[in-house]
């Protein structure tokens, strides 16, 4: 690995491998692909191995056994790999797995796992904003957005294209589902079901049905899934005989998503509760045109 003097305020990149600033510490136990940069005071040690193009910004500590594919950028102070905040923790080489071009900004803090057999899981094209947490075991899938702030709790599951929104909190065991948007200051500790809105408490608001837009969800599709909605949600039936009925009368895949998601809860749904803003309107037809 070589070492060279910074160019201006950026590392210089060597010909010969990765470039680490003269202040750095990587470990002898780190691979780093001879693409990546290491910035001024960063610490890597233990079992770290970084992809092509990684760029590890000033202060950040890369700590326990880490690996992190292609393109990942982790802002100053981030805090990658360090021991769970698990009490039945023993020390055990336990790993945090990362896909490729996800950016971790400043202060963001991603627990490993608590056992050997599970790993704490960031996928691709994820954006973790200032000071957000990923607990140990945790699971996060593709293009996920974390907002300042954001807590998620020991082993739980964020779905693809989810947006947990400035000082939400997930805990322990809950699961959030595929293009589900938490409010900003929202917390849960059930399950929040695919393309739906959390907001307050354990509630849901209705369809996010912009986040369906733009993933491309026809016209026909988002009123198969407010309709949906309200029989799951808002009719007062019990869920699981809900869902069960619904099987036979909905078909396509935004529905099986969400009724196999909300059919496999264990600690329960976020409920319907509805507001003077977005109940009708939301679930009657789309939002206005963003």
């Amino acid at each position: 690995m070589k070492t060279s003097e910074p160019a201006g305020s950026d590392v210089a990149r060597g010909a010969e491998g990765p470039c680490i600033h003269p202040t750095a510490i990587v470990g002898p136990e780190a691979e780093l692909d001879s693409a990546v940069e290491v910035g001024p005071y960063a610490v890597i040690q233990g079992r770290v191995r970084l992809g092509p193009n990684c760029r590890v910004g000033p202060y950040v500590h890369l700590t326990g056994c880490v690996l992190a594919g292609a393109g990942n950028v982790f802002h100053t102070g981030a805090v990658i790999g360090d021991a769970p905040q698990d009490l039945k923790y023993k020390g055990q080489p336990t790993r945090v797995v990362i896909g490729d071009s996800n950016c971790f900004r400043e202060h963001v803090t991603v627990h490993r796992s608590n056992r050997e057999e599970e790993d704490t899981v960031i996928g691709d094209h994820n954006f973790l904003m200032a000071h957000s947490h990923v607990g140990h075991n945790a699971r996060v899938g593709h293009h996920v957005i974390l907002a300042n702030g954001a807590l998620l709790g020991g082993h739980t599951v964020i779905q693809d294209r989810a947006f947990i929104s400035g000082n939400c909190l997930v805990h322990q065991f809950a699961r959030v589902g595929t293009l589900a948007i938490m409010q900003g200051g929202a917390a849960i500790s059930q399950d929040l079901p695919p393309f739906c809105i959390a907001r307050g408490h354990n509630h849901i608001g209705g369809l996010n049905v912009i986040g369906l837009r733009r993933a491309g969800f026809s016209a026909a599709q988002r009123s198969q899934l407010r309709l949906l909605y309200q029989e799951l949600f808002r009719s007062g039936r019990n869920l699981r005989a809900a869902v069960e009925d619904a099987r036979h009368r909905y078909s396509g895949e935004p529905a099986s998503i969400l009724l196999d998601f909300v059919a496999q809860a264990r600690r329960g749904i976020c409920r319907h509760k509805g507001s003077r803003w977005d109940p009708q309107e939301r679930l009657a037809g789309d939002a206005p045109a963003e």
